[in-house]
């Protein structure tokens, strides 16, 4: 570990030295490219630098050992230096784990009401306003792709994208089931039923990413039924698009100009095509399916949100947050915390083996 640090340092000097060469400030776009690698080594550098030095006051404190009136302030060093060191270590075995090359993507979120009918509906509309309301706590901006509006103001199919730094790495963990556990607004017994809602997370891709033949998509313009579109009746404007090798449909209905829902329907399919293409190079590694694992699998139970209990679970970490409200609002940063601290963990694991 210490070898692959001294390059890491080693790479940071050299692309601070290139920064302050003349000759590279005449070139934006080196200069763009290696500030942002100084931006990216640098935290590593610091916690590095950290490291050696507790080494070197921890070498001093043991040089003291053999003076009778040294040793115990030498002891009470060497042990507040370990302990230092050994929380150091920590930091850059993750620092160093490989980088997910999506995390600092834009994400495009699809949530669809599973079993429960009308209630699961009902329900993948509160995840709706979670996942938007977490974007507006963090800055980001999110746009709405698709709503598909059920009876009872609930919806069938919802298609949100969020643009921010890290938003991939900050919510790709939220794929899979969320389960409801509540008395429905449908039911005049007042009995507890338990509802379903999928959620997809797709880094989304950009036209360098994925290139698409056009000669492969058939489109096909509609009018809009969804309540975000009711505005637009009286003329075709929504977009469906079929691409015709995978059979992947997208369909975008929510702006006013049939060009403006293409432009976003182009985006869904990108983002779904690059998710797909991701799947086929993880499934040729045993070690990319075992980080995968908990981040693609669309059918896993991942979390239960009990209306009674007023407490939302997360099954893959055993974590309980008794704030109902405060999660359905967008508070879901513990869970963020925690699932990414899960995956480190067990990335150092499998680095260990």
């Amino acid at each position: 570990m210490l070898d692959k640090l001294k390059q890491v340092e080693e790479r940071f000097e050299e692309t601070e030295r290139l920064l302050s060469d003349p000759s590279i400030g005449s070139n934006p776009k080196e200069m763009q490219r290696l500030g942002k690698l100084r931006a990216e080594l640098e935290p590593v550098v610091t916690v590095f630098r950290d490291y050696r030095s507790a080494t070197e006051q921890l070498n001093e404190a043991k040089s003291l050992l053999d003076d009778p009136e040294m040793r115990p302030m030498a002891e009470e060093e060497i042990g507040s230096q370990r302990e230092k060191m050994e929380e150091l270590e920590g930091k850059l075995r993750a620092m160093l784990l490989p980088k997910d090359p999506n995390d600092d993507k834009n994400v495009v979120i699809e949530i669809r009401a599973g079993v429960g009918g009308e209630e699961a509906a009902l329900f993948a509309a509160n995840l709706f306003k979670m996942y938007s309301r977490y974007a507006e706590r963090n800055g980001w901006k999110w746009e709405l792709i698709e709503f598909e509006e059920s009876a009872m103001g609930g919806a069938s199919q919802i298609t949100l994208g969020i643009e921010g730094k890290g938003a991939y790495s900050q919510l790709k963990h939220e794929m899979g089931v969320h389960r409801v556990q509540r008395v429905p607004a449908t039911e005049s017994s007042g009995r507890l039923h338990t509802s379903a809602a999928s959620v997809v997370v797709l880094p989304e891709a950009e036209e360098v990413d994925i290139n698409i033949n056009p000669d492969d998509l058939d489109w096909e313009s509609f009018r809009a039924s969804s309540a975000g579109g009711q505005h637009m009746q009286k003329n075709e404007t929504a977009i469906r698009v079929v691409h015709r090798p995978t059979g992947i449909v997208v369909q975008c209905q929510d702006e006013r100009s049939q060009a403006q829902n293409k432009y976003k329907a182009m985006k869904v399919l990108r983002a779904k095509l690059y998710e797909r293409e991701l799947h086929a190079q993880l499934a040729e590694t045993a070690a990319a399916r075992k980080t995968a694992v908990r981040s693609g699998d669309r059918s896993e139970k991942i979390r239960t949100y009990n209306w009674p209990q007023n407490r939302v679970t997360d099954h893959r970490i055993k974590l309980d947050i008794n704030n109902l409200s405060g999660i359905l609002d967008g508070d879901i940063q513990v869970f963020a915390d925690a699932l990414i601290a899960d995956e480190q963990a067990r990335l150092l694991a499998a680095d260990d083996t």
